[in-house]
């Protein structure tokens, strides 16, 4: 059944998302996974960018 387009950022996230689990060879797991990967390192980036980030601190 094809989906009916309403809103064109939401449309973009349905083709972002599909080219995500295609470059994963199709496993979901695996996309889930890039996507938990690289918004740890995003939040690492806006922690430092901020300057709220101390030496002293771990991130994650």
């Amino acid at each position: 059944m094809p989906r009916q387009r309403t809103n064109s950022a939401l449309d973009q996230y349905e083709l972002t998302v599909d080219e995500i689990v295609a470059a994963c060879d199709g496993d979901l797991h695996e996309a889930l996974r890039a996507l938990m990967l690289l918004n740890e390192q995003l939040e690492q980036e806006l922690t430092l960018m901020s300057g709220i980030y101390r030496p002293d601190q771990r991130l994650h």
